[in-house]
């Protein structure tokens, strides 16, 4: 049963990061056409605190090596967030960071299933 557990939540971690990604990538492109969509950095922080929800529970059962890459990335998530939110200042960490945490939730997933085969 844990095998299911770890592997869902590396599931929805690529995935929350995967959206987010997709988010961070697309919304600057709707905010130059006329539909009235604007940047929201609460939707950010959603974010943000999914993935930190996802990487508290995974670095109790992750390598050193994924570990690493998995709080660096939340770090650099979650500063980008707050400078947009306090400093109203747009950078590129948010996406760095989001392409990170894909990549530690697509070692993890290998590293775990390479365990339970």
């Amino acid at each position: 049963m844990k095998k299911l557990s770890i592997s869902s939540i590396d599931l929805l971690g690529i995935s929350s990061a995967g959206l987010c990604l997709i988010h961070c990538l697309v919304l600057p492109l709707l905010t130059i056409l006329p539909f009235g969509v604007s940047h929201n950095p609460y939707i950010d922080l959603l974010f943000a605190l999914t993935g930190l929800w996802a990487v508290l529970r995974l670095i109790k059962t992750a390598t050193f090596r994924i570990i690493v890459i998995f709080l660096l990335s939340i770090s650099l998530i979650l500063l980008s967030v707050l400078i947009d939110i306090f400093l109203d200042l747009h950078t590129n960490l948010l996406i760095i960071g989001g392409i990170g945490m894909i990549l530690g939730h697509l070692l993890n997933y290998k590293n775990h299933k390479k365990k339970h085969l």
